[in-house]
């Protein structure tokens, strides 16, 4: 691994439980690998609104969302790469805030900010801002956003779901990958 000055550049992913966070963890880790990076992965998770509103902003709630990041980032590591990546430098971060003010904030300019992208529905994006665009609009750093395999996407979408029937749309494009769909 190549020495490089305190401070310098090195690969960010914001990461949460989706299939774009795990395909970008992937990327982030092969491009840290490959450029003799360190790699930061960062779960931030927003501080729920009935929290916020009242103004209870005790430890126990903060404390908890903590813990649950980090074990998320635990999970998503062992499912990309069997546990922490080897030959990478890395640190992780488990954060209580909104995640893309909280990604552009720990980015710097020499950095290499990376985010999954995935599908969300109109009511989706209404409640929660894109992490993905606040990121692309606000950060200085050089920002990648990786996108799932098209049967990824799908797949999450139909679990998602949890018994609901499949519908017309689904699988249709189980057609067109060859695969014929399940009745769930």
């Amino acid at each position: 691994m190549n020495a490089r000055p305190e401070g310098g550049p090195r690969v960010v992913v914001g990461v949460d439980d989706s299939a774009g966070a795990r395909c970008a963890l992937s990327w982030a880790i092969g491009e840290a690998r490959l450029r003799g990076l360190p790699l930061m992965v960062v779960h931030a998770a927003p501080l729920p609104p009935h929290v916020s509103a009242a103004g209870q902003l005790g430890c126990g709630v903060t404390e908890a969302l903590r813990a649950a990041g980090a074990e998320l980032i635990a999970r998503q590591l062992e499912e990309v790469a069997g546990g922490a990546p080897h030959g990478v430098e890395m640190t992780a971060l488990a954060l209580v805030g909104e995640p893309g003010a909280t990604l552009v904030r720990l980015s710097r300019e020499d950095d290499i900010l990376v985010v999954g992208r995935g599908s969300r529905g109109l009511l989706s994006r209404l409640l929660r801002p894109s992490v993905r665009l606040h990121c692309a609009r606000r950060s200085k750093a050089t920002f990648v956003c990786v996108r799932p395999p098209v049967l990824d996407t799908l797949l999450e979408s139909l679990t998602a779901r949890e018994g609901a029937p499949a519908h017309a749309s689904d699988r249709s494009r189980l057609r067109r990958l060859g695969r014929r769909p399940r009745h769930i």
